[in-house]
């Protein structure tokens, strides 16, 4: 199992960061004049509108045979995948006679739905205009950009599935004091969690984004709990047959605004995509049960108290304030809070 050179990231990386996209609100106009300077080789589609009439776009590059789907902000207050696609285009665009640019294009096709709510984005909300939440629309189907997205995978049939989405600030990693800066998932298919042909093969890409984040973030990636949510996108696509992967982007020390994060968030989705054009088994997959669950054990603020039993524990809230994204602290428990981890800590009188 071969991952990419980190060094090399590293030292390409600011040269394909895409600079005019970035901090957690981003709307369909931040992204619409990106698509317009995509080169030739990549496709650009209308593939419908949102339900307050927003342009949806899909992309497609690449040649090969093994088709993949990857798709971000169903939920329209989590852009850190959004901002990644654009990164891995410029890198595809700007490296294009690299070896590693030439395997994907040749080996795959790929296509991709950068914004598939631009409504829950301009709102910075997680549901669509009319208050559905796509992640829990597969089975229902009520809302346009669910209709969209799936006959979007009935026609591109993909082998794998790329669903990009950010978690909250609230996790770590089990048995670190880390936050889980990157979470992956390969989704159950039904109740019993049977580790299934497809979940093998999800799980053996999920173990190579995992080995190279480990090079440069280790100990800061969690495993997302595979409870089965019956009406839930990864969980159905999954069962019907397109081995999906979840990349849930959290938090890095410093970084609110998810700038470090993108990076990561980046590389993993590279590697991810370079696996699966360079692989034509998948079927190694134990070293996934190795990454530590995802768990919910960290406030963004606590203030400790000397004998603990006063703590005060804060959590930003996200929203948009005056046309800019703010955060604003707010007060979420108090008493003895010395099995949490907080971002930030200070020490109080009793």
């Amino acid at each position: 199992m071969s991952t990419l050179n980190i060094d090399f990231l590293e030292k390409e990386y600011p040269s394909i960061r895409e600079n005019n996209i970035q901090g957690r609100w981003i709307t369909f106009n931040d992204i619409k004049k990106l698509y317009t300077n995509l080169p030739d080789f990549i496709d650009k589609e209308e593939i419908g509108t949102s339900e307050q009439e927003r342009p949806i776009y899909k992309l497609k590059l690449g040649k090969g045979e093994k088709k993949i789907l990857v798709w971000s902000q169903m939920h329209g207050n989590e852009s850190t995948g959004t901002k990644a696609v654009f990164d891995f285009l410029n890198f595809i665009t700007n490296k294009f006679s690299h070896n590693t640019v030439q395997t994907i294009l040749n080996e795959t096709e790929i296509h991709i739905v950068p914004m598939l709510n631009p409504d829950g984005a301009l709102a910075y909300t997680r549901v669509n205009a009319y208050g559905v939440d796509l992640n829990r629309d597969a089975v229902a189907l009520q809302a346009k950009e669910s209709k969209l997205l799936r006959i979007i995978l009935e026609e591109v049939n993909p082998e794998f599935c790329f669903n990009l989405h950010d978690q909250r600030t609230i996790f770590g990693v089990e048995g670190t004091e880390n936050p889980a800066t990157i979470s992956f998932l390969a989704p159950s298919e039904e109740e019993t969690r049977k580790v299934t042909q497809g979940r093998i093969q999800t799980m053996n890409v999920i173990v190579a984004m995992n080995k190279l984040l480990q090079q440069i973030i280790p100990n800061h990636i969690g495993r997302y709990t595979d409870e089965f949510y019956p009406t839930a996108t990864g969980d159905n696509f999954q069962k019907l047959g397109h081995n999906t992967i979840l990349i849930e982007a959290g938090h890095f020390p410093d970084d609110y605004e998810r700038e470090e994060v993108r990076k990561f968030n980046f590389y993993a989705l590279l590697q991810g995509i370079f696996h699966i054009s360079t692989n034509k088994m998948f079927n190694k997959y134990e070293e996934y049960f190795s990454i530590p669950n995802n768990i919910k054990n960290f406030y963004d603020v606590i203030y400790r108290s000397k004998n603990n039993k006063k703590d005060i524990a804060y959590q930003y809230a996200e929203q948009i304030e005056s046309n800019k994204f703010a955060l604003t602290l707010i007060k979420e428990k108090e008493g003895d809070l010395s099995s949490y981890l907080c971002h930030k800590e200070f020490n109080i009188n009793d």
